[in-house]
């Protein structure tokens, strides 16, 4: 098996993305790592795996890793290698929230996680691909 790791924020606390919704610190504090990573959101498209969350000050950062032995995995692969893509959202349901009615958003106070994905065009501008690097096969066995 063939693996490309990953790091960067699926979610940045704080700042509203393209729909209204804000995510703010903690919603993700349930959230736990082996969920799928999937292209574009498509769940028949899974291409790897989360291998870690970490709530930071910053939003949700996540370390991923890509399977590169299928053919969507080696596609998103390349594009992130080629700068082409970088994008990252992810799949969640709503537990908790309120309205922000001066601001007109609503605040995601609680979230069931249930997928990050790499996409084309992230609904948080800044949830981006930070990072990506090689596995070597000895890795993968480990």
């Amino acid at each position: 098996m063939t693996l490309i790791r990953l790091a960067g924020y699926a979610s940045v606390f704080g700042v509203p993305d393209s729909s209204g919704d804000v995510v703010l610190r903690g919603a993700f504090a349930r959230a736990a790592a082996g969920i799928p990573l999937l292209w574009q959101h498509a769940a028949a498209t899974p291409i790897g795996f989360v291998e870690k969350l970490i709530e930071d000050a910053r939003g949700l950062r996540v370390i991923a890793a890509i399977v590169t032995d299928t053919d969507a995995g080696r596609d998103a692969a390349l594009l992130l290698q080629a700068k082409a893509i970088n994008g990252l959202s992810f799949g969640y349901r709503v537990r908790t929230s309120r309205p922000d009615r001066a601001r007109g958003l609503r605040e995601l106070t609680d979230l069931d996680l249930l997928e990050v994905s790499i996409v084309t065009f992230p609904m948080q501008p800044l949830a981006r691909v930070l990072a990506i690097d090689s596995v070597s096969p000895q890795e993968t066995q480990a």
